[in-house]
């Protein structure tokens, strides 16, 4: 890890120009060259020829899950390394390469004995998500959880009722997902292996549904109800209608039909846990 181009969100849950900067004087403190800088999303993401024609061996994303997700699939075909570094709310990613370290201990870490390991995904049509897809109609919650978190109170009333009355509606139904009651409110497929992994949530009564919609908000919508879990090789939307979906937290329409898979990166992500900390699913080699 030598060459670096730093990508960063200032709107992501925890960075701030101030953690930014420090992080950039930690860079040249160690002799890492920041060959590059991108600030999401009012700078473009690089593009891999970018990064070659500056010699980048290292990006460094210091941003949220969906912040990184973007990045992550804009340079799938890059062959270089990625250090992810906790600048979100929840940074479930970060938490899975380096456990609850802190940026700069990361960094330093890295610096010393960097080690890139794969990481699984769940796959639709063009999307991934490499923390959790969520589907039905609970992932409306999301509207009214980024006004919260951006501190914006108008508007949010408004993003509260629909939400509701999404939730109260008709729930999601999938195609090979035995195991789970049809019509769940909430569905979060997760990659496990070869297979997806899914938890659904089945909210009919108003403390159901209230106690979903504050967790939505606080973060952790699993632990609203009592929840059924199924695994699966692959899974469909039924219907005739896209149907929102939450990739990394990031809303898209996804059409009906598109067959839901999971899959695995080449090992490219930097990690500073123990081989046996990260788990078998990993690749391991140099990080530049």
């Amino acid at each position: 890890m030598k060459n670096l181009w730093f990508i960063t969100n200032p709107g992501s849950g925890s960075t701030t120009a101030e953690k930014c900067e420090a992080l950039a004087a930690l860079f040249a403190d160690h002799a890492l060259t920041m060959a590059g800088r991108t600030s999401f999303p009012d700078d473009d993401l690089p593009s891999p020829a970018m990064l070659d024609a500056k010699s980048v061996d290292t990006v460094v994303l210091f941003a949220g899950d969906g912040t990184i997700n973007a990045a992550i699939r804009a340079l799938a075909d890059w062959p270089g390394a990625i250090l992810i570094l906790p600048g979100g709310t929840m940074n479930l990613l970060a938490k899975t390469l380096h456990g609850t370290a802190d940026a700069e201990s990361i960094v330093l870490a890295t610096h010393a004995v960097p080690r890139l390991v794969a990481l699984p995904f769940v796959a639709a049509g063009e999307y991934r998500a490499f923390v959790a897809l969520i589907l039905g109609p609970a992932a409306s919650w999301v509207h009214a959880r980024e006004l919260v978190r951006a501190g914006r109170l108008r508007g949010l009333a408004r993003a509260i009722r629909h939400a509701w009355a999404r939730t109260f509606g008709r729930g999601i139904r999938l195609g090979g997902a035995t195991g789970l009651l049809p019509g769940a409110q909430a569905v979060l497929v997760t990659a496990d292996g070869s297979a997806i992994r899914l938890t659904a949530i089945d909210a009919r009564d108003w403390r159901s549904i209230a106690r979903l919609g504050w967790d939505w908000l606080t973060g952790d919508w699993v632990a609203a109800a009592a929840v059924t879990e199924g695994r699966a090789t692959s899974v469909t939307v039924l219907g005739k209608k896209p149907v929102l979906a939450l990739f990394d937290g990031e809303p898209q329409q996804l059409a009906p039909g598109v067959p839901i898979t999971s899959g695995i990166t080449p090992a490219r992500f930097v990690s500073t846990l123990r081989e046996t900390e990260f788990g078998p699913e990993t690749g391991s080699g140099p990080a530049g």
